[in-house]
This record gives structure tokens, sequence and C-alpha cells, in this order.
């Protein structure tokens, strides 16, 4: 939607701290673990589901599968109805004869032989962006948050880019890439934000009016068709009134999703309470949060990041225990209180490395635990 005035109805309209949890799905052979063709297979296959087939989505490649809670009053209704929809996804895969795994890419499964999904909007995609949308086979946690008034939910968006990279560092998932270690703690990130236009941390907008300036002249200039083409790692949603937080690696296991989905809520309301109460915050330089996302993108919970207060290092573990008592009021408030694994997903996968495995029986293991955690989940009849 690319209607400004439309958009800036959805905001007046919206309700703070709703929220909308999207996750992405790798569709897999069960034998050799790499991407299968069958989307299309999965989505017919649902249609007699009424909860599944509202829930799911197709997203780019024809080997992966989102599903979406849809709008929660509360961070805890969202929860229930992505838990439910995630355990008849996993069923129903099951009896497709594919599994499901969630970690940020495919450690091997080629790029060029994964099939770009027909839909209008993806196939616009293609034919815009050519060999940056085909090798663009990654996998990630969406999570959108209500924020009432439109300049305040662009407030609340400037604000949260300095967060940005702490989340993606938690997030990390994603070490392996074309059979190899990248070397990076999120080589996702590096395909999907270093790649896209209108992509990465976007600079501040001030307000509203602002914003649609700058969207409006995108579309008067072609470079845009539709909202859906500003990939920001952090952007108001046009249609829902929410500000969504795209930065994040898809989780391995359901425990993992459930706390980082949690803590980005708690971001994402803590800053707009901040914002109410008057708090002053200097914007950071993109010079400075740049160097942040590289850090995250790199190292993950390995590394230093950067705090752009005091301008000096500290250790990336810290970053859940730094979040979370920032975030204690919003956290209190809203009933929130994820627990944060002390190690990341490609933490466990490096370790494994370490200890022996190979990159095929690494990446076994968490899909093993989403097998566990996102299948098992209760399911109402």
């Amino acid at each position: 939607m690319l209607d400004m005035v439309r958009s800036r109805e959805a905001f007046e309209a919206s309700e703070d701290f709703t929220v909308g949890l999207e996750e992405e799905f790798q569709i897999l052979d069960p034998e050799t673990r790499s991407l299968t063709q069958r989307f299309e297979e999965l989505r017919d296959a649902a249609e007699g589901d009424e909860i599944l087939f509202e829930a799911i989505s197709g997203e780019l490649i024809s080997s992966e599968i989102e599903i979406r809670s849809g709008r929660g009053a509360t961070f805890a209704e969202a929860l229930a109805r992505q838990r439910e929809a995630r355990a008849r996804l996993f069923a129903l895969a099951e009896a497709s004869g594919v599994v499901l795994a969630a970690t940020g890419t495919h450690p091997w499964s080629p790029w060029h032989e994964q099939h770009i999904i027909d839909t209008d909007h993806y196939q616009r995609l293609l034919e815009g962006l050519g060999y940056v949308a085909r090798r663009n086979n990654t996998f990630s946690l969406h999570v959108h948050v209500g924020i009432q008034g439109p300049d305040r939910a662009i407030a609340v968006c400037d604000r949260l880019r300095s967060v940005l990279p702490e989340l993606l560092a938690i997030s990390a998932s994603s070490p392996f890439l074309d059979g190899h270690d990248s070397g990076l703690a999120s080589v996702r990130s590096q395909i999907f934000t270093k790649s896209f236009p209108r992509c990465g941390i976007p600079e501040p907008f001030g307000d509203f009016a602002s914003y649609a300036a700058h969207v409006e002249l995108l579309k008067r200039t072609r470079s845009i068709v539709e909202s859906t083409q500003l990939w920001w790692s952090v952007r108001p949603h046009h249609a829902f009134g929410t500000v969504e937080v795209r930065i994040c690696d898809a989780q391995p296991s359901a425990a993992d999703s459930n706390a980082l989905a949690a803590l980005i809520v708690a971001c994402v309301a803590q800053t707009a309470l901040d914002l109410d109460a008057g708090v002053a915050v200097e914007p950071p330089s993109g010079r400075l949060l740049e160097e942040n996302l590289w850090r995250a993108i790199r190292f993950g919970l390995d590394g230093h990041m950067i705090d752009l207060d005091r301008l000096e290092e500290y250790p990336a573990a810290a970053i859940g225990d730094r979040l979370l008592a920032w975030t204690a009021p919003a956290r209190s408030e809203l009933g929130l209180d994820p627990v944060i694994a002390a190690e990341n997903a490609t933490q466990r996968q490096r370790h494994a490395l370490r200890a022996g495995a190979t990159i095929a029986e690494a990446f076994a293991t968490e899909m093993a635990a989403g097998q566990r955690t996102y299948a098992t989940e209760e399911v109402t009849t």
C-alpha cells in the first residue's frame, strides 16, 4: 500500500503493543536434508485446515514456507496462535513426506536450483532485482508491534535503529553457506541486508510527514510500486499500523524463537515508553550503526560491540542482560519474561564442528531441535 493518507490513518487507529509473528521455515527432503520445492503442495494440502490455510504464506522460493500469527491483542495471544499454526504445519509436513527447519540459511543447497514462486509480487521482484533476488535463499523471524500515532511510530523506528545490531547478534543462526563455514555469524544478513536496495538500517526520518514524502518520491520516480519493496530492518507497516522488526535470523527451536520474539516486543514497547516519558536520545551516526551491524554479522555473540553512549567496547555476550535490564519496565507492564539462551545457534553449530561434527551433522542437530519443539506444541480441534 503506497497511499500514505491511508497509512497515516492505519497508525492513527492502531493500538499500542498488539503483536504479530512471522516465521520462515525451510522445506527439506527427509533423507538428504536438502531444500526441496514443495511449497505449492503444502499450500494446497492445507486448504482443508481453516486455521493453517489462513496462517501460511509463500516467501520467494518454493522450498520455503512462512506462517503468520495474525494480530494478537497481547504477545501471549499472538504466541498461542502461532504455536497452533506451527504444530499444524509440522504435522502437515510430516504427512506430506517433508521436514521443516529454521536457520538463517540452508548450509549447502545451491541457490541456483531454487524456484521463485509464481506470484505477481515475487515475479516482479525477480524482474527488478535479478541475481540479488535469486541469491536470497534466507530465512528470518519478523515481529510486528502495534504503535498508536504516525509520528510516534516513526520516532519508535528511529530510536530502535541502535538496538537492531544487538538483536541480530542474539539471533545469529547462519554460519554455513554453500557447504562451507562462511566465517560469519549471520551470513543471511550479508546476503540480504547488504544486497537488497532499501535494506539494512535506515536513516532516521524524524516524523511521518518526512517518511511519507520519501515514500512518495520513491513512488513518483518508479523506484517502488508497493510498500513491501521497503526492506529496511525496521519499518512502519503501512496496512497494519505496526512497527515491524525484520533484522533477525530464523530460530532453530521454538524456545529460541519464543524468547527472541518476546524480547523484540519488549524492545519496541520500551522504546515507546521512553519516548512518552521524554527520555532524550541522541540519534547515533550511521557510521557507528554500520560498525555494530558488521560486528553482529561477523562475530555475533563471540565478539564485542560499541556502546553508542559511552563510545567504548563491551562483550557481545552481555547483550542479552543489557537488553533485559533496559526493558524491565516494559516487560513488567506486558508480562514478558524471555529466557535468552547463553549461546545462539551459530555458536552451538560451531561448537559441534570443533568437537568433530560435520556441517551436515551440526545442522541435523538444530533441525532435530526444531522437530522436538515446533512440532510438539498443543493443537486444538
